[in-house]
């Protein structure tokens, strides 16, 4: 189905068209006419989906260049999300006379301020927001249209207080589409708040093509792991390798631990500097350390080519965590290896999580019920489509806003799609490796940005 068909102007059908864009991905076909018809949405949906355009489209089209600036705001969690929304929304906004800038820290507040404050469409990060409206550059009352892109991202990087307080700043009547990879729990909760009768859209994954990815799962006491991480590092053929622990102060301990052992790395984590943040991940992509060690959410930003084996140092808490680290290797049909330490009090889940992905018989072939000691060990270490229905909001009514009249649009039958990053799934295959572990095809995934 073309945009054309769904609904969207003129200018915008011709600004996709110029590049090459005529058929619409299936989360565009069921958010664009809802949202062009006034409908708050909720939308549960995969990295790669196609969301950016699902909600640019029709934000574009609910605007005018006579509205108020700013007129329209998307909240994203990070600075480099931001930017790519932009970088992605920028032409078609352009085609409707519309201004778009992002919001992000690291920059200059004064100038940030000026272009932020003459924009049709704010891009923002919560926290340099919070910073540019507490100066008074600007004001949000006259926002008829917020977006909340990978929300339950915000929330994980404990940003709910913030948003909370955006929102409230917004205008009450305002239109709100939320996108986030899962809208159980917190997220639900606050869907509930921020929207009223939403309707909700729920997209599938859908399996892709990657590479072969071993899968190894290797059962270990807490006092034997740093041993087995400097195994696996040493003793291996290797190229870039990313080690995921669970906590902040755990990537900062491992990268002290791992020097006294002669093993240099860096650590990435949400405490970091962004300026930290991005010359410890250039050092990484240019091989100068070949060891990163990475928390959950500051390996979003992680997109580098080359990673050839991923170390699930702490085990992932759930299904979703493990396809995300793992997929950072594999990528673009080159092998990889994925493993994951695990110990006797997390073989339970551990095993759950990989029935689930139908990686069982790995897992079974492991055995649990002792430990096994790394090779040349020197000394002990511890440490370190889719569903659609409807949702009522509460916390604040609004009238019911009409579809907007616009143009009509015309636009080629479609041959040509839009890029994006997926995540990943493979099939897994037999087979068993050394050192307590199994091999197999399997899950893979990829998510970008970083905090702020």
């Amino acid at each position: 189905m073309s945009f054309a068909e769904l609904g969207s102007s003129a200018a915008v059908v011709n600004a996709l068209a110029a590049r090459g864009i005529d058929a619409a991905f299936p989360i565009q076909q069921l958010v664009v006419p809802d949202v062009l018809d006034g409908h708050d949405v909720l939308i549960q949906s995969p990295t790669g989906s196609g969301k950016t355009l699902a909600f640019g489209v029709p934000l574009v089209d609910r605007i005018e260049a006579t509205d108020t600036r700013p007129a329209a705001l998307v909240l994203a969690p990070t600075r480099e999300l931001a930017t790519q929304i932009v970088d992605e929304l920028r032409e078609i906004a352009h085609a409707r006379a519309l201004s778009i800038t992002a919001v992000y820290g690291g920059v200059g507040l004064e100038r940030q301020a000026r272009t932020a404050a003459k924009s049709h469409v704010l891009v923002a990060t919560p926290g340099r927001l919070e910073d540019l409206l507490a100066r008074r550059a600007f004001t949000l009352a006259d926002v008829k249209l917020l977006v909340l892109d990978e929300a339950d991202r915000m929330l994980d990087m404990g940003f709910r207080p913030a948003v909370d307080r955006i929102v409230r700043a917004t205008n009450p009547d305002r239109q709100t589409m939320l996108f986030s990879a899962t809208l159980a729990g917190e997220v639900d909760r606050i869907a509930t708040e921020y929207t009223f009768d939403a309707r909700r859209h729920e997209l599938a994954r859908e399996p892709e093509r990657v590479g072969a990815i071993d899968h190894r799962f290797v059962p270990v006491l807490h006092e034997h792991k740093l041993d087995h991480l400097v195994h696996e590092l040493r003793h291996t053929e290797r190229g870039l390798t990313l080690v995921f622990v669970r906590t902040k102060r755990g990537a900062d301990r491992l990268v002290k631990r791992l020097r006294g052992r002669a093993v240099e790395a860096v650590a990435m984590h949400g405490d970091k500097t962004q300026g930290q943040r991005e010359r410890a991940l250039a050092r990484f992509e240019r091989g100068e350390v070949d060891v990163l060690v990475a928390t959950d959410v500051a390996a979003r930003g992680i997109d580098v080519d080359g990673v050839s084996h991923v170390i699930n140092f702490d085990a992932p808490a759930d299904r979703e965590g493990y396809v995300h680290r793992i997929g950072r290797t594999g990528r673009a049909g080159a092998t990889g290896v994925g493993v994951t330490f695990v110990m006797a009090d997390q073989a339970r889940e551990m095993g759950k999580i990989a029935v689930e992905l139908g990686l069982q018989q790995e897992f079974a072939e492991t055995g649990f019920a002792v430990d096994v000691a790394p090779p040349r060990q020197q000394r002990q270490g511890g440490g370190g489509g889719g569903q659609s229905g409807s949702q009522t909001g509460q916390g604040r009514r609004r009238r019911h806003r009409g579809r907007r009249g616009r143009g009509g649009g015309q636009g080629g039958a479609g041959g040509q799609g839009q890029g994006g990053n997926g995540s990943q799934t493979g099939a897994p295959r037999g087979g068993s490796s050394s050192r307590g572990g199994s091999r197999g095809n399997g899950p893979g995934g990829s998510s970008r940005g970083d905090r702020r």
